[in-house]
């Protein structure tokens, strides 16, 4: 019966120690199931209460804390399978009953130091746990920094597209702006930062998965949107003017949608990995015509009609919709136009307009 509680206890203790190195110090895709479940616990509760409000901002604040939480409530759970696993092997080799051999090993774990033994078994195990509290909060206190300068470099980007974009942001408002603006030739540009923005969001967010639950300090803003706002904007530039340079577009369509799916692997979601171009899509043609009617009423030039742009875009649309709508689903996320369903807000939020202030000339 001791061997067998020696066993239990080692194999919690080795599988909390891969669950802390598979989150905070190895630089590559992985998630311990561990993690899964405790952000799961952490997650539902906070869902709940979401669930019940009725305005975006009232479910934004709902849902803020919850990667915050989830942090704390890793390094809790750590702390306690240590504390557990330690416990376990406590009791496997000195015969220590359940109260004792927690109190031996809790004075050890959390460093209170008004308990021990003088048993060499039970000294070397009272090492080992007193190394391991102080590495994994050290380990967790060094990964807060590290976090949040991810976080802050996603949200640069994310803020500044706001002016392009509007709040919450959509693919036919930043053609619309960029036309208004005289910038047309110039959103190019945009689609390059965007590729470079992605591919730092998909390093960041597969090696530290919880930050995806981030959200941003404005309600309607938000990591998944505007992506999904800058590949429409380039899959409408690219169906509607195949006579200007496209390189830029391509590679920002392609560098979004290969940071979604890398995220969708680190989380498990299913996806087809190679789409025809004629499979469908849940944006309907009428909403890209209109689309295709703002952004042209703003000046932006089209060199294809609403209805020969459409296979072009619907072509491009179907490597990044099913997830971008899964994403925004699953995060709830603000309902922009263009985002797909969300858990209970069906009314989509339109983006701010901005107010043109010009005095008008006459010639």
């Amino acid at each position: 019966m001791r061997v067998l509680i020696g066993i239990v206890g080692a194999l919690i203790v080795l599988g909390t120690f891969s669950s802390v190195l598979r989150t905070l110090v190895i630089a590559q895709p992985t998630r311990s199931s561990f993690t899964r479940v405790l952000h799961k616990a952490v997650q539902v509760p906070f869902q709940l209460l979401a669930d019940r409000c009725r305005t975006p901002e009232a479910k934004d604040r709902a849902l803020t804390p919850v990667a915050a939480v989830s942090i704390l409530f890793h390094l809790v759970g750590w702390l306690a399978a240590f504390w557990l696993g330690y416990a376990l092997l406590q009791a496997a080799v000195s015969g220590f009953g359940a109260p004792d051999a927690l109190r031996e090993t809790g004075v050890a774990l959390f460093t209170l130091g008004f308990a021990g033994s003088a048993r060499t078994q039970l000294t070397v195990l009272d090492f080992c746990a007193a190394a391991t509290g102080p590495i994994v909060i050290g380990l967790q206190v060094g990964y807060l920094p590290t976090l949040y300068s991810a976080y802050s470099r996603r949200e640069a980007e994310v803020t500044m597209l706001q002016a392009r974009a509007g709040s919450p942001p959509w693919g036919p408002e930043i053609l619309a702006r960029y036309a208004q603006v005289g910038l047309t030739d110039s959103i190019a540009e945009l689609f390059r930062n965007w590729e470079r923005w992605s591919a730092e969001v998909s390093e960041s967010h597969t090696s530290y998965v919880v930050l995806s639950r981030f959200r941003s300090p404005r309600p309607n803003r938000n990591w998944i949107v505007s992506l999904l706002a800058v590949m429409d904007a380039a899959a409408m530039h690219l169906a509607l003017n195949p006579g200007r340079p496209q390189a830029e577009a391509r590679l920002a369509l392609r560098a979004g949608f290969v940071c979604l799916r890398d995220i969708a692997d680190v989380w498990h979601l299913p996806y087809d990995p190679d789409p025809s171009p004629d499979a469908p899509i849940r944006l309907t043609y009428d909403e890209f015509a209109a689309g295709v009617a703002h952004a042209a009423a703003n000046g932006y030039p089209c060199e294809r009609t609403p209805e020969e742009a459409w296979p072009h875009f619907r072509g491009w649309r179907t490597n990044y919709e099913h997830l971008a709508y899964r994403f925004a689903y699953l995060l709830d996320v603000v309902p922009a136009p263009w985002s797909g369903p969300r858990r209970t807000l069906s009314e989509v939020v339109a983006p701010t307009t901005p107010v043109d202030r010009r005095p008008d000339v006459t010639h």
